[in-house]
């Protein structure tokens, strides 16, 4: 097959190489492997089916990702971050066999009013200071025993949190989460969840019985200041695309929509088929590099919905038709993530369906 204008090539091994690395760093504990957001970009019924042996459960944020992975064959533990919001979600949630993650008054009061076939299973997120979803530790005690209580739950409540800072090595933040998680579920049967992939690199007091993985599967680096070339982790992502025209721009002309980069001095100039209709970051910057023929030349002008132009003056073997690495091995999407004042989680997961995905084995 032909790959298109802009396509993305998976590699597969390199996926089963990171989830070794999370057995390296976190020997003892079981691994939740988190594939939301269509395993952030890389394909949730992909990913799971290849990932299935190596790990021990999955997590996805909403059930209708759930649902998708019992519709594609996935057996085991699916847990669901969000839980339900309505009778009709935990009936879902019980009749396909999934965790609901619990962590609102509203979820209890479900609970303990509707009337399941089965109890469900289910763990108890706590709020240790991200303030987002989760129990004050406060509530806990009341919560528990309301669960505990609760006929349409199984026996074993398992107990979770979630880290702010694990990326910041500096800020003390993620010790005092844990410490607070800890002092808060002392003494209680179940299980416990607090890492992160930044925490199953950089904290190891935080691994406990289950560790959930997610950046670090893809193969981009969770940490700040570090790669993830020196984390270990492989790229699982390449971002393609291949030059269209190259053309002569003379100095004192602009390029591209409002004109707003103009050139300082006579440029060969490359247009390549890519752009945010495909999920490249509308405010890359002019510099931001691309790869071609392994040598990096820098963004000109702003990106369009279809296109990017680059500065190819002084490389004169570069022709129309080549290959353009957008990002990925050799080219790490955390360094195009900061050159357009983002995060990698945006670009992995901002690749849109135009964009053809090759899987390599």
């Amino acid at each position: 097959m032909i790959p298109a204008a802009a396509y993305v090539e998976l590699d597969i091994n390199a996926l089963r190489h990171n989830v070794g690395r999370v057995k390296e760093l976190a020997p003892k504990s079981k691994i939740i492997a988190v594939i939301k957001a269509n395993a952030y970009g890389h394909g949730l019924e992909l990913v799971a089916s290849n990932l299935a042996a190596q790990v021990d459960a999955f997590a996805v944020a909403r059930i209708d990702e759930a649902l998708r992975l019992r519709a594609a064959n996935i057996q085991g533990r699916i847990l669901v971050l969000q839980g339900f919001s309505g009778p009709d979600e935990l009936l879902l949630m019980q009749h396909n066999q999934l965790e609901a993650v619990i962590h609102s008054e509203q979820q209890v009061d479900l609970l303990e009013t509707e009337n399941l076939p089965a109890g469900l299973p289910v763990w108890i997120k706590i709020d240790t200071g991200m303030n987002r979803l989760g129990f004050r530790p406060e509530q806990f005690s009341d919560v528990l025993q309301r669960l505990l209580q609760c006929r349409n739950v199984q026996a074993e409540i398992n107990f979770m949190t979630h880290f702010a800072n694990a990326d910041d090595l500096q800020d003390d933040k993620t010790t005092r989460q844990l410490q607070l998680f800890n002092a808060t579920t002392k003494g209680c049967a179940g299980l416990r969840s607090s890492a992160n992939s930044a925490a199953i690199i950089a904290w190891p007091a935080t691994h406990q019985d289950w560790v959930r993985p997610g950046l670090m599967l893809y193969g981009a680096s969770p940490l700040l200041n570090q790669s993830a070339r020196q984390l270990e982790l492989l790229v699982v992502m390449n971002f393609y695309s291949r030059i269209v025209v190259i053309k002569q721009v003379k100095k004192g002309e602009a390029v591209g929509y409002g004109g707003s980069w103009v050139a300082t001095k006579d440029i060969l100039l490359g247009v390549i088929s890519i752009g945010y209709g495909d999920g490249y970051p509308r405010y890359a910057k002019p510099g931001t590099p691309v790869l071609i023929n392994k040598q990096r030349v820098p963004l000109v002008g702003r990106v369009s919905m279809d296109m990017i132009t680059v500065d190819l003056t002084g490389h004169t073997d570069i022709k129309t038709g080549d290959q353009v690495l957008l990002w990925g091995a050799g080219l790490p999407v955390e360094e195009i993530a900061g050159y357009a004042d983002t995060i990698p989680y945006t670009l992995l997961c901002g690749i849109t369906r135009r964009v053809q995905v090759i899987v390599k084995k």
